[in-house]
């Protein structure tokens, strides 16, 4: 496969740079793999697409505020830090502006000082691991210092940081936000848990890798970026008995995707417990052994959420779909509208 199938036209002013007033107001466009139809609705819609007994997959992850601005300590010179992973012992793997400033043993001063970071490794990809150095809870302290890392694509400011999380986020860890699940309310997910759908959270931790663009011709050629998974033994034996009463399990967003996949390639086809890092590549040939049907948003030209979502309903359908999108006028990208895929069997 070659990148140039996964690409279409998409107008500047379609990418939304502000959310909607109202979560669950946003569009919503059906596609149905079997009929190959297409059916413009709205996101509260998505109720109807869900029946009692299924379950529905919500990743629970939190964004972490992890762009900081600080001074280096020699120079007064400003430098910008975007932590991307945790790695331990107050070690975090991190992207530096500008990079060619960060020396092993440079020094980096954040706020009033409660907050110092300084390099001990240069990477190979440019990106700096820092050892930070404070007093108090570090979360606490950048909470009060970072700013949330919003997409490259998004130029206005965002006033309300909550808004770039969903409403479900409770752990922390997220370079960005699963954007699939901003779309839902505590009303919507009320009124959804009272058909009798179960909810179900797991955890992945969104890597900046998510908006990288594909550097290759060829697809197959194409290395993934790993991220952190994690699937409790409750949310586990919820899904196993979802699967074998025969009910749909729906993902929310290409991050639950990738997480029950991986599992699901795992343990041949069964979901259990589990946790680590996932680099899964899912693209057209891919065997699905978890999914039945998901909501996701609208994705940059050829990027591997795109093929994801080819995978599963096939790539001219899929692209069919987003050109509709388009000539309708739909929000593209992260604050962007959505899509609802339903079971392809």
């Amino acid at each position: 496969m070659n990148i140039n199938d996964f690409d279409f036209d998409l107008p500047e002013e379609l990418i939304a740079q502000t959310p909607l007033e109202k979560r669950s107001e946003s569009r919503l466009l059906i596609l149905d793999p079997k009929t190959e139809e297409l059916e413009d609705r709205h996101f509260y819609n998505i109720i109807d697409e869900l029946e009692a007994g299924d379950a529905l997959v919500l990743n629970n992850t939190r964004v972490l505020p992890a762009r900081l601005h600080g001074e280096r300590a020699e120079t007064g010179g400003h430098i910008e830090l975007l932590l991307l992973k945790d790695m331990g012992e107050n070690r975090w793997e991190t992207l530096a502006k500008p990079a060619r400033k960060m020396k092993v043993g440079e020094e980096v001063v954040f706020g009033d000082g409660r907050l110092k970071a300084v390099v001990v490794e240069i990477l190979e990809h440019g990106g700096r691991i820092v050892e930070f150095k404070y007093d108090g809870i570090f979360l606490e302290i950048l909470e009060s210092l970072g700013e949330m890392p919003l997409p490259p694509y998004i130029h206005e400011q965002l006033e309300d940081q909550e808004r770039y999380q969903t409403v479900f986020a409770k752990e922390n860890g997220s370079a960005a936000a699963p954007t699939a699940g901003l779309h839902y309310t505590p009303e919507l997910l009320e009124k959804i848990a009272n058909k009798g759908v179960k909810i179900v959270e797991l955890t992945l931790h969104v890597g900046l890798g998510t908006f990288r663009p594909v550097s290759v011709d060829n697809v197959d050629e194409h290395h993934m970026h790993s991220e952190f998974y994690r699937l409790t033994e409750e949310a586990a034996a919820q899904l196993r008995a979802v699967k074998a009463s025969g009910h749909k399990i729906v993902a929310s967003g290409t991050t639950s995707i990738r997480t029950l996949e991986t599992i699901g390639s795992k343990f041949d086809g069964d979901i259990q417990a589990d946790s680590g890092w996932t680099d899964i590549f899912i693209k057209p040939g891919y065997e699905w052994k978890v999914v039945d049907a998901f909501n996701t948003n609208f994705h940059l030209p050829k990027s591997t959420l795109v093929m994801l979502v080819a995978a599963f309903a096939g790539r001219d359908f899929v692209l069919e779909a987003y050109q509709h999108a388009i000539d309708e006028k739909y929000r593209f990208f992260s604050f962007g509208d959505a899509m609802f895929v339903r079971p392809k069997k």
